[in-house]
């Protein structure tokens, strides 16, 4: 069964009394605890797909389905974006609290798992701290850590570490896989960074724009660890990027 799935999907916009469209005919199934890394030149409908995947826009022809879930079931989705989206008033640990208001779980439950997420993305000392007295790869593991709490069964993240310098983004990028394996839970990450889409998915899907759509799907088979500099990675790399020119 898979984690969900994308059919025939289609997306337009009315832009000065005329359609154009930003995605066409996209089709995508993602296993359960598999990763799928979407790279492709600006403009090519990424983060839109991820948008319709989350349910922030329903305006699309085709469907989205989750496995034996209601399509309705936004708890089942998790969302990061490139910035950090705290909110500044609140601590840390409010942040994250925020994942559970909808929810029926006592203040100690809340407290725990609160503390959990941030022991997992290794914020567990700075739960007091506002957003403005972390750095900029702790605000983002904060707000991974936000995602998470909801548990969901599948994580979308929109170019989350584009904002840093390659050795946090690095960093970032191991953590991840961590709480990946600590978690079962399925991923699907947009980046402009080829090396990075090899480094971490099974799967790497190379779009095209005018219109958004699949130009080829590149399988990552290869082990984890996953040394950077293999040769494996770098002509897959070749690959990945003679379809982007």
């Amino acid at each position: 069964m898979n984690a969900f799935a994308i059919e025939h999907v289609s997306k337009s916009y009315i832009l000065e009394g005329a359609e154009r469209p930003v995605l066409k005919d996209i089709n995508l199934q993602v296993g359960h605890n598999e990763i799928v890394a979407i790279v492709g030149a600006s403009g090519c409908g990424k983060s839109t797909l991820l948008r319709l995947v989350v349910g922030l826009d329903a305006d699309y022809r085709g469907t989205i389905s989750w496995g034996n879930h209601d399509r309705t079931s936004a708890s089942k989705v998790g969302m990061v974006f490139q910035d950090h989206r705290l909110y500044p008033w609140l601590t840390v640990q409010g942040n994250v609290d925020l994942a559970f208001d909808n929810t029926r779980l006592s203040a100690a439950e809340r407290r725990d798992r609160t503390s959990h997420y941030l022991q997992l993305v290794g914020l567990a000392d700075y739960a007091k701290a506002y957003p403005r007295q972390l750095s900029g790869g702790m605000a983002q593991r904060a707000a991974i850590a936000r995602a998470l709490a909801q548990e969901p069964e599948v994580l979308l993240m929109d170019e989350p570490f584009g904002a840093l310098d390659s050795i946090l983004r690095m960093r970032l990028q191991d953590e991840l896989l961590s709480i990946w394996e600590k978690n079962k839970v399925s991923i699907i990450i947009v980046t402009h960074d080829v090396e990075e889409a090899l480094y971490l998915a099974d799967r790497v899907l190379v779009m095209e724009p005018n219109p958004g759509r699949i130009r080829d799907v590149v399988e990552v088979d290869l082990p984890r660890p996953r040394d950077r500099s293999d040769p494996a990675i770098a002509e897959l790399k070749r690959r990945c990027l003679a379809t982007l020119v």
